[in-house]
């Protein structure tokens, strides 16, 4: 197989090295010359992806940020060609899925989106890591739902990955999700952290304040692209668990423990619905 990836960060590395250590050729582009030259040395990849690779690629992943991505899109449709499996790894779907399709119906490529849910709180190509998707899920938003054949091939396609599971869906019910599994933790995350208390925590802290505050050490530029991107969405969560959280602040507030123990029974019940015990 020959891999295109536009994009040598977290995710486009790791989908590099996951590929070429699979034994499969891996060509290259980021902005950053530097990061390419580093990519070629270190045989992350074979070689730079350019416009004479681009056509004969069997699939081009673009891990860019979604604006950054449907530019790419736009200046390369003339060029794709007939022959690759274009595919977003962006974080969300609805802008740059209606893009895609758009011109790949113009031009005559093939395009799906597709969000690789993995990753860590660093970002790079230094803390990409070859088994990364290993036992992920992988969420894609294919041009059709009923096309088994199409499907098989992405799912062919994806392989040397590792993913555990591939989720089909649109693109509407994918932002819908997403606001709530992964934008909503990032916002909360970064907000706990703001607490001017946090600067004393050594020595207080444990479990609990590890997880809370794992995700708050993200990318700025990218996450706030995308927390605008899904502004509808995550601006319902948000609002919802602002609800939540001022009738908990009533009843610790008015000292009310009758309240507070519904308060949070109900939230141990819920967690065990979710989670199917």
């Amino acid at each position: 197989m020959k891999l295109g990836i536009v994009g040598l960060g977290l995710i486009g590395g790791s989908f590099a090295k996951a590929y070429k250590a699979a034994g499969h050729e891996v060509y290259g582009y980021d902005c950053d010359k530097s990061v390419m030259d580093y990519a070629i040395v270190s045989e992350v990849m074979n070689a730079e992806l350019n416009s004479d690779i681009l056509p004969e690629c069997d699939l081009v992943l673009i891990a860019l940020y979604p604006e950054a991505a449907a530019e790419y899109l736009t200046k390369n449709a003339p060029i794709f060609g007939s022959k690759p499996v274009v595919m977003d790894c962006c974080g969300t779907k609805g802008m740059i899925c209606e893009i895609g399709f758009k011109l790949a119906s113009e031009y005559g490529f093939t395009y799906v989106g597709g969000h690789p849910m993995a990753g860590t709180q660093y970002s790079g190509l230094k803390y990409a890591k070859a088994n990364m998707f290993v036992n992920a899920p992988m969420v894609i938003v294919p041009p059709k739902y009923d096309d088994i054949v199409f499907l098989s091939r992405i799912k062919e396609l994806l392989e040397p990955a590792g993913f555990g599971r591939i989720t089909v869906t649109t693109a509407q019910k994918h932002d819908e999700m997403i606001a709530f599994t992964s934008q909503l933790a990032h916002v909360v995350s970064n907000a706990y952290i703001k607490s001017p208390t946090a600067m004393a925590h050594r020595g207080f802290s444990a479990g609990s304040y590890k997880d809370m505050t794992r995700v708050a050490w993200l990318n700025p530029q990218m996450w706030a692209e995308l927390f605008v991107e899904n502004r509808e969405y995550l601006g319902k969560e948000l609002d919802i668990l602002i609800s939540s959280l001022n009738e908990y602040r009533e009843a610790i507030k008015n000292g009310d423990t009758d309240r507070l123990v519904s308060l949070l029974a109900d939230g141990k019940r819920l967690k065990e619905e979710v989670d199917g015990r």
